[in-house]
């Protein structure tokens, strides 16, 4: 499945950091291509689940891309980050895993080391750093970070999984539906095993429950060559929410409207906002629009990022007034 249509903002992602000094007017050296992987911290019963993990890992490497990933030492999760260290080292790999999950997803060497906070994590020389965090959706808005700050080709591929696997994808892709990020979401579609997923979007499109240009959002791989190739030349759909025929005042009233309805009843996450700072940023807007009570998590996390004063902001109160 190709993905929909040209790219109407190609500024919608955040500018990332560079990693190096911009120094004598010369042009700082870019920062390296990042992608967040998806997957199950079960091996599944064919071996073509793990030989694709591998091989994933194998050309990342390859390619010198980093890995953000779900933090586990089993399963899927466990081949793609190990693959990786041993061929580009631990510097090469960051899983970030819940506290509730290290010990659903862990394995035996998770019981010698300890990291600064007293928490288990597993050998770092095996499979990279490893941050624990208090629960799913600070592990969701690290990963995104660090897709949002990494090079081109940068983005989320799905590997085969379970609920969780295909919870973060769909999620993943409905950000980008909702202009809220804009870097590719591919499925590895090993032996057929997304092709239900596949043949859903495209029922969802026959339906009207999903506009045809955006059916390409998640764009599909049978290789793992393929799938980093994919994320390589994604294409932003154009019938997103804020697509290309929208000026900057159109899309700042689209984020308005859409996070002040219902917000005497519903508080959007301080992750979410985070995103939406940073497309502001990205489209050089002088506001982003941020409910009072989670401006503060968002601004400060951006301000990380990309250094203090880049937006100023606009808090509506629950009035829902726009």
């Amino acid at each position: 499945m190709e993905s929909g249509g040209a790219s109407p903002m190609p500024s919608s992602v955040a500018t990332p950091r560079s990693s190096t000094t911009s120094v004598g007017g010369q042009d700082p050296t870019p920062p390296r291509t990042k992608i967040c992987v998806y997957c199950g911290s079960a091996a599944g019963k064919s071996l073509k689940h793990i030989e694709a993990a591998q091989a994933l890992g194998r050309a990342m490497a390859e390619k010198d891309i980093e890995l953000v990933y779900g933090g586990g030492t089993v399963g899927l999760m466990g081949e793609v980050a190990k693959t990786i260290v041993s061929i580009n080292g631990p510097s090469a790999v960051h899983g970030i895993i819940p506290e509730a999950l290290v010990k659903w997803e862990r394995d035996d060497t998770y019981a010698a080391k300890k990291d600064v906070n007293g928490y288990h994590v597993p050998e770092e020389s095996v499979y990279g750093r490893t941050t624990v965090v208090k629960d799913m959706h600070t592990r969701k808005r690290m990963m995104a970070q660090e897709v949002l700050e990494g090079g081109p080709g940068s983005g989320f591929i799905a590997l085969s999984g379970g609920f969780g696997t295909m919870e973060e994808l769909l999620e993943t892709a409905t950000w980008n539906q909702l202009g809220i990020h804009s870097r590719g979401v591919c499925v590895l579609n090993i032996d057929g095993f997304y092709d239900g997923l596949l043949d859903w979007i495209r029922k969802a499109v026959e339906e009207q429950f999903l506009k045809p240009g955006n059916a390409g959002i998640i764009v599909t791989a049978t290789h793992a060559e393929g799938a980093i190739e994919a994320l390589q030349n994604y294409k932003v759909s154009d019938a997103r929410c804020y697509g290309s025929n929208n000026s900057k005042d159109d899309i700042k009233s689209s984020i308005a409207k859409h996070y002040v309805v219902g917000l005497s009843s519903v508080q959007p996450s301080s992750f979410v906002l985070y995103l939406l700072l940073h497309q502001a940023q990205a489209l050089k807007l002088d506001t982003a629009v941020v409910p009072p009570k989670q401006a503060m998590p968002a601004v400060e996390l951006v301000s990380q990022a990309h250094g203090p004063g880049i937006v100023s902001m606009w808090c509506f109160t629950e009035s829902n007034e726009v």
